[in-house]
């Protein structure tokens, strides 16, 4: 792999909203739609793409599909790439997470939330361990420029092992808002570098 393009999903109505999704069927908003579309463009217009790999939740399906349609690129859906499974806690507000199990919130409390498991959930270091496994996978395989269609918790997770942060660090650093782009290239030794992070100027 050359080059890779770490893409977040458009925005839902439960982003809207400050809902935990995890693996919740939410499909876009009418607002994503358009950054969907508006993202396709912005890829198909700065980058030949060889394949669009995605997780295989609804909100990034639909943002992949938008993706490889304007790229004209085969499509592949991987669960490797999926956001943290929430289990139990699933749609219910930030604000209410935080308030009543601030374990989870690693923004505020890394060193209890890294192990923290909600009820049928996965742990932090499980998502870290599976997202890492997917993206080393993708660039041992995949040929010339890739674009992966994920979720902010994945992107985080892959940006910040490229920046050598630990698995707190990686999550409380900077922002990944919905259908930003994030680039990354391969360097001559065989490690990558981050060209562009967080980039959502096709949004207008």
């Amino acid at each position: 792999m050359r080059t890779a393009l770490l893409l977040r999903h458009g925005q839902t109505d439960w982003n809207a909203e400050r809902r935990l999704q995890g693996w919740a069927p939410v499909e876009l908003s009418e607002r994503g739609r358009e950054q969907a579309a508006a993202l396709g463009a912005e890829v198909a217009a700065s980058h030949d793409v060889d394949e669009v790999v995605a997780s295989d939740l609804a909100r990034t399906r639909e943002t992949a599909e938008h993706v490889a349609e304007a790229t004209d690129a085969p499509l592949r859906f991987d669960r490797g790439w999926r956001e943290r499974g929430f289990g139990v806690y699933q749609g219910l507000p930030y604000a209410a997470i935080q308030e009543r199990h601030p374990e989870y919130d690693l923004r505020e409390n890394s060193i209890v939330g890294l192990p923290a498991t909600p009820e049928g959930a996965e742990s932090v270091a499980e998502v870290r361990g599976r997202v890492l496994d997917a993206w080393e996978g993708l660039h041992a395989e995949a040929h010339g420029t890739v674009a992966v269609v994920a979720h902010g918790g994945p992107l985080h997770f892959v940006l910040g092992d490229l920046k050598g942060l630990g698995t707190a660090e990686s999550l409380r650093a900077g922002r990944q808002g919905n259908c930003a782009i994030n680039e990354v290239r391969r360097n001559g030794d065989g490690g990558f570098r981050i060209v562009r992070e967080n980039h959502r100027d096709h949004l207008g």
